[in-house]
């Protein structure tokens, strides 16, 4: 009788230790920033040696939360990123400015990847053209 009294009590317990409070999922809120660009590949076209090299990609934070941009990364040398590193809110656009050194001679494909918060993650942007020598 004292053994089935023990077993009835341990049940209890573990039945009540279970049933203490529900598990609340969505308890904190998810904001996530988006970064839409309004073209995610730039083409210089056919451009003549040593022309203006900068361009802009445009950028709106679609999300909820504000977004960070902490790095910009080019696939050489010959492109520089120029951005700001202050916070883009909701609804706000930003701009990531692209300089290609235009010196040099030729067709060129070059990737810029941006590491942000943004929901997905690194984003590839590319730029493209041809250069060719003044005449």
């Amino acid at each position: 009788m004292k053994q089935t009294l023990n077993i009835a009590f341990l049940l209890v317990f573990t039945l009540s230790f279970f049933s203490v409070a529900p598990t609340e999922f969505n308890k904190y809120d998810s904001k996530v920033a988006i970064m839409k660009f309004e073209t995610e590949v730039i083409n210089y076209g056919t451009i003549v040696q040593n022309s203006e090299g900068k361009r802009l990609f445009t950028f709106t934070n679609t999300g909820d939360a504000p977004l960070f941009i902490t790095k910009v990364k080019t696939s050489c040398g010959c492109t520089v990123p120029n951005y700001s590193k202050a916070p883009i809110q909701p609804g706000d656009q930003g701009e990531l400015e692209i300089k290609y050194d235009t010196k040099r001679l030729g067709a060129f494909t070059k990737t810029i990847t941006v590491t942000s918060n943004a929901e997905g993650g690194n984003k590839i942007l590319k730029i493209k053209g041809n250069i060719v020598a003044a005449k």
